[in-house]
């Protein structure tokens, strides 16, 4: 009897030993990515500056657009600065990771993108749709129309206008041109005749080249969002800046950023 007793004590001894050592090791916060960017007082951001109305690096060397925006306005509920990395979009995933925080500028949501980083809740439904000169818009206006041996698509590098193009434009002449911020000026030049790119870009990029329209921006060919890029696996931080986007609509912050920008 005694013996068995002594038994139980030990084991019992056992169990509650394991049991603190369990909560002591729960215990232990690991620091998220948002405790780190508050204690260093800086919101890394990887922006590509080449994408209106989201991203634009101006030739002062400052970046202005819908995103750009809303980052200052995510930082600033933070109580940190922002640093802006200034990187591309076939480097985008690269540079985010090594980088960044944060990635932003038009970002549309991937199941791709998503295998590598994590993308918040939407902020924007967006779509693909053609721009071309004006005077042509009803020879474009589907992808079969497009899809044309005949027909010059022109497409910026290393992001989705350019997966959307190779995937549905199989049978056109495709041109990969570097520079997005000169690119629409190709078709103007009559260099090539179509880009398909989302439809708030072909709304500005109107308004910026005369001569230039985007084909039925209220119908596009295919359906897109635009979302902020975090790190995978950081939820606290994911939970906050989709909380940050959340309350931006209700409160109005967000609209009024819109507004600026797409009215």
């Amino acid at each position: 009897m005694k013996k068995a007793l002594l038994i139980a004590l030990c084991v019992q001894s056992f169990v509650t030993g394991a049991r603190g050592q369990a909560d002591r090791t729960t215990s232990v916060i690991t620091p998220s990515r948002l405790d780190e960017v508050i204690a260093r007082r800086v919101l890394r951001v990887c922006t590509t500056g080449d994408y209106r109305p989201y991203s634009f690096l101006k030739p002062d060397g400052r970046f202005e657009g819908i995103d750009i925006e809303l980052t200052l306005k995510l930082a600033r509920s933070l109580d940190v600065k922002v640093e802006f990395i200034t990187t591309s979009w076939s480097r985008l995933l690269t540079d985010f990771k090594e980088k960044c925080d944060v990635a932003v500028g038009g970002i549309s949501t991937t199941l791709e993108r998503q295998k590598e980083a994590f993308l918040t809740e939407p902020y924007i439904v967006d779509g693909k749709t053609p721009i071309v000169r004006c005077k042509e818009v009803d020879k474009y206006r589907t992808i079969a129309q497009i899809d044309e041996p005949r027909t010059r698509v022109i497409v910026n590098p290393g992001g989705t206008n350019e997966f959307f193009a190779r995937r549905y434009f199989p049978h056109a002449s495709l041109t990969v041109y570097p520079d997005n911020l000169t690119i629409f000026q190709q078709i103007l030049a009559n260099k090539a005749d179509v880009m398909v790119t989302d439809v708030s870009e072909t709304l500005i990029q109107q308004k910026l080249n005369p001569g230039l329209c985007s084909v039925h921006p209220d119908k596009p060919l295919v359906y897109g969002e635009k979302a902020f890029m975090v790190p995978r696996g950081g939820v606290t931080f994911q939970q906050y800046v989709n909380q940050f986007l959340h309350l931006s609509k209700a409160n109005g912050d967000y609209q009024a950023v819109i507004d600026k920008w797409l009215k």
